[in-house]
C-alpha cells in the first residue's frame, strides 16, 4: 500500500519530533557535564581548536596531517571518556541518542525503510482505523466455533472460509464482501478479523458504524469551513485499501447522503478498493430500504454471507 501524502508527512514529524527531542536532552547532558566535571569543557575546545589546526595543515601540503590529527582526536575522545568515568557518568553519557539506533531516527537504512518506519506505519493504520481497541479481542486467534451447530455451524464455517481468503488474495484479486443476518452472529467480528490481518500487512483500513458515516457525510456535505478535514475523511473513504460499513440500516439516510453514499460504493468500485458491509437487515429489506442502482451494486460486485444462529454476544454474559 502507498500511503498517503498526509500520512507519509504525519510519520515524517513523528520523526523530526524524536530528533528535536532527543537533540535537547543530549545539549542537556551536555550543559550539565560542562558544570560537573573540571577539564570537560576545555577539552572539547581543545579538539575544536586542534581539528582547525591540523586542517590547515592538510591544504598546506603536510602529508602526515591527516593521520596526526586522527591519532591525536582518539586520544583526547578517550580522555574524555576517563573524564567521565572518573565523575559517574558513563562514557558514553554524551553520544548521539536515537529511538532507533539502526537508522538513527531517520526511517532509512541505505534507501530501504527501517523497521520502525514499516511499524510506525502500522502504528498510524491502527489509529486511524478507529478500531485499536476493538481489535485487540476480535481477531482470527479468538475465533470459536463453540457457539454454532447444524446449518448456523455450516454457515459460520463457509463465512471464515470466505474471509480468510479475502485476506490471502487481497493484494492480488478485488473482492467485497456483504455480511447479512440476525444480530450477535459474527459479523462485526469477522470484519475485524480482517481488518487486523491487512493492517497487519501495512494496508489502510478505515471503518464506519453506518450511523457514524451517515452522520459524517451530512455534516461535512454543508460545511465548508473545515476544508483540511473534509479533503482527509474524503481520503480515507474512497482512497482507504479497505472501508468497513458496519450496521447498514441504522443510519438516518435523505435523499443527498443516499446519492453520496451510491457515489461512494460506485467510486470505490471502479478503483478496485476493497469495501465490507454488514447489516442485520435481510435481502428483501435492504431492496425496500435503498435506492434499486444501490441494492443491484451490492448484490453485483459483493460476496453475499449470510449469518444465522444464536446472539454470541448474550450468550457470552449469560456464562460470566
Amino acid at each position: 500500500m502507498a500511503l498517503s501524502n498526509s500520512q507519509y508527512d504525519k510519520i515524517i514529524r513523528s520523526y523530526e519530533d524524536r530528533q528535536t527531542k532527543n537533540r535537547h536532552i543530549l545539549e542537556e547532558r551536555t550543559n550539565h557535564v560542562y558544570q560537573a566535571v573540571d577539564g570537560y569543557r576545555a577539552l572539547c575546545e581543545s579538539i575544536a581548536s586542534i581539528s582547525v589546526s591540523q586542517g590547515k595543515k592538510l591544504l598546506e601540503g603536510d602529508e602526515n596531517a591527516l593521520r596526526d590529527l586522527k591519532e591525536t582526536l582518539e586520544r583526547l575522545s578517550d580522555m574524555k571518556k576517563q573524564l567521565l568515568l572518573n565523575a559517574g557518568f558513563p562514557k558514553d553519557y554524551l553520544s548521539p541518542i536515537y529511538d532507533c539506533p539502526d537508522c538513527k531516527d531517520t526511517g532509512y537504512i541505505d534507501g530501504q525503510k527501517c523497521h520502525c518506519f514499516k511499524q510506525a506505519v502500522i502504528d498510524l493504520l491502527y489509529e486511524q482505523s478507529g478500531i485499536r481497541d476493538m481489535l485487540e479481542q476480535e481477531n482470527f486467534s479468538s475465533l470459536s466455533y463453540d457457539y454454532f451447530s447444524g446449518e448456523d455451524l455450516t454457515y459460520f464455517q463457509r463465512n471464515v472460509a470466505t474471509c480468510k481468503e479475502f485476506v490471502k488474495t487481497f493484494h492480488t484479486d478485488y473482492h467485497n464482501l456483504f455480511f447479512y443476518g440476525t444480530v450477535g452472529t459474527g459479523k462485526s467480528f469477522l470484519s475485524g478479523c480482517i481488518a487486523k490481518e491487512l493492517i497487519e500487512e501495512g494496508c489502510s483500513v478505515i471503518y464506519f458504524s453506518a450511523a457514524g458515516l451517515f452522520e459524517t457525510l451530512s455534516r461535512n456535505m454543508y460545511d465548508y469551513k473545515n476544508k483540511e478535514e473534509f479533503e482527509n475523511l474524503h481520503e480515507g473513504l474512497h482512497g482507504s485499501d479497505l472501508l468497513i460499513i458496519d450496521d447498514l440500516g441504522t443510519e438516518y439516510m435523505n435523499n443527498a447522503t443516499a446519492s453520496v453514499f451510491f457515489s461512494l460504493l460506485n467510486e470505490r468500485h471502479l478503483n478496485r478498493k476493497a469495501t465490507i458491509i454488514s447489516t442485520n437487515l435481510f435481502l428483501e429489506d435492504m431492496q425496500i430500504r435503498y435506492s434499486e442502482r444501490v441494492f443491484s451494486r451490492i448484490m453485483s460486485n459483493y460476496t453475499i454471507c449470510k449469518f444465522t444462529g444464536p446472539d454470541i454476544r448474550h450468550l457470552k454474559k449469560s456464562f460470566k
